[in-house]
């Protein structure tokens, strides 16, 4: 469902990047009055209304293209997110959204705790792309649903259109967006408002970067905050850090709206600089996105269900600098700072039972709460280090992946939607049976993805052709034509001479059942590129093609 970025995107984006003007202005207006309804901007921060900082950690929701999969909200909340940025239309392009549709949905999203933002996605390009709708329309779209949206400032950002402008004429964008912005104020809306960059959402020619301080004087609130889409154009770590940190100097609200982590035919973006700044910036994000999409590269979970995370998703919530590591819940709702600051009590000491060669289940007494215990953190114990297998929204779980004839000890943590959390519990050991293993059943594909002569980038899927999980592996193959990875995503290579072994990063660490991974590089090469032509997986042969 997504249009990604044409490849004058590519060709122009150093220029862009590194030609625009900077911000260049630390002042802002710190005598203009602020409305401090609900969530507001104070100093460059989102804050709730009482006075809390709030970082957005959650996903984008396709509502309008999939409105019979409301389950999803809480699907996405049981992840761990705190915000959920939900896919709107205001009839332009795709059936419009009504207003009892949108109240059923903030409402929904107050039912599972999370912040809502809503976009207008029919804008997505306008100026480029013919059919799109204009900011006044949307604008307008807004307007006719305020009898639904007033009063939720607590819970709801206003994000007036998705991607505003495409790559023709981007500097139009500013006029427009001033312009929506005054409109929805005249009109008495209070919430926060939130402004997508031109450029298909990226500003790779820093029109959002060079105007923002004229768009965020406009709003005669100071309730606006930016929001940039990363996707192929963001593939370094200096392009990434540098957009962010312009804005955080000059004190003007910014968070990732969109981005993606998967490599396309545009390039790859690095998501791991985006997640790992935005940590430390103590900015917001919002990955792209849950199900749904024309290209599934971009799903986080297949046909939206919560048990089958993609490799995307599993990087998404569980991965570094993750929803789940990150996430803490709105105060709105009772929960974090100044809200509920108490821990479940520990879980009971977990039992063992139908252990096999590569899984075991794993029960529990149940954990109590003030509030409320929403999930159980299941986690492998190894000396002093905890590696999370399994999570549970109740007492029982299977841990799956597991090698025969091994040894292990798990516990289990309990936590609440505030994302307090339990002491461990006492541990438990496990001894896998004989006759399992973690290699075997297997095939690899690979494939160049671009080559520019000297080097390339090429990709490889290794898919579980068994019926049980693969949890842990060891990839090894050889290059025929003297062939030199230079850097890896998905996985940490090992080359000797022709040799390469690779062993996986977090998120890519278990393959499902009837599950695949893939691992990007790039790599030099000479004036032959031969493909491999035999892979191993943990030391067994596997199929390829």
């Amino acid at each position: 469902m997504r249009r990604k970025r044409n490849l004058a995107v590519l060709l122009a984006v150093l220029a862009g990047l590194l030609g625009i003007v900077g911000l260049g202005q630390t002042a802002h207006a710190e005598s203009r009055a602020r409305l401090a309804t609900g969530l507001h901007i104070s100093d460059g921060r989102l804050l709730e209304g009482n006075g809390n900082d709030f970082v957005m950690r959650g996903v984008n929701h396709a509502h309008t293209w999939y409105p019979g999969e409301t389950q999803s909200l809480a699907d996405i909340k049981a992840l761990g997110a705190n915000t959920v940025r939900v896919v709107l239309s205001n009839g332009h392009r795709w059936t419009k959204n009504s207003a009892e549709d949108v109240a059923a949905i903030v409402a929904q999203c107050k039912a599972n705790r999370l912040i809502c933002v809503l976009e207008v996605h029919d804008t997505t390009g306008y100026g480029e792309e013919s059919a799109a709708a204009s900011l006044d329309q949307a604008a307008d779209y807004w307007i006719g649903l305020k009898s639904v949206l007033a009063g939720e400032e607590n819970y709801v950002i206003i994000n007036i259109g998705n991607e505003p402008w495409g790559n023709t004429n981007p500097a139009g964008w500013t006029d427009p967006t001033v312009a929506a912005v005054k409109k929805l104020r005249a009109a008495g809306f209070q919430h926060t408002i939130m402004v997508d960059a031109p450029n298909w959402g990226q500003d790779w020619q820093g029109v959002m970067r060079a105007n923002a301080r004229t768009v965020y004087d406009a709003d005669s609130t100071g309730n606006l905050i930016f929001s940039i889409h990363m996707y192929s154009v963001y593939d370094t770590a200096q392009e990434i850090t540098d957009y962010l940190n312009a804005f955080v100097t000059a004190r003007l609200p910014i968070l990732i709206g969109e981005f993606g982590g998967p490599p396309d035919q545009y390039g790859d973006p690095d998501e791991n600089t985006m997640m790992a700044t935005a940590q430390q910036l103590k900015l917001g994000y919002l990955a792209w996105s849950w199900s749904g999409n024309t290209d599934p590269i971009l799903d986080m979970t297949t046909d939206f269900d919560p048990n089958k995370l993609t490799d995307w998703g599993k990087r998404v919530f569980n991965g570094p600098n993750g929803i789940a590591e990150t996430s803490r819940e709105a105060t709105v709702f009772g929960g974090g700072s100044g809200g509920d600051t108490q821990a479940p009590t520990t879980p009971g000491t977990p039992a063992a039972s139908a252990v096999t060669a590569t899984s075991a289940t794993l029960t529990w007494p149940a954990a109590t709460d003030n509030v409320g215990v929403t999930a159980y953190d299941v986690v492998r114990v190894s000396g002093g280090t905890e590696t999370r297998v399994a999570t549970s929204t109740g007492t029982t779980a299977t841990v799956t992946g597991l090698t025969a004839n091994t040894s292990y000890t798990f516990a289990v943590y309990a936590r609440d939607a505030a994302g307090n959390r339990s002491a461990r519990s006492a541990t438990v050991g496990v001894t896998t049976q004989q006759g399992g293993g973690s290699g075997g059943a297997c095939s690899v594909g690979y494939r160049v993805v671009g080559d520019w002569g000297s080097g390339f980038q090429g990709e490889i899927s290794i898919r579980n052709t068994g019926s049980a999980a693969i949890n842990g592996w060891t990839l090894g193959f050889s290059f025929a034509n003297g062939q030199t990875i230079t850097n890896m995503w998905g996985g940490t290579p090992q080359q000797s001479g022709a040799a390469v072994t690779v062993t996986p990063a977090a998120y890519t660490a278990t393959i499902p059942a009837a599950g695949s991974v893939t691992v990007g590089f790039t790599a030099n090469r000479g004036s032959t590129n031969s493909a491999p032509t035999a892979f191993t997986l943990s030391g067994s042969a596997c199929a390829t093609g």
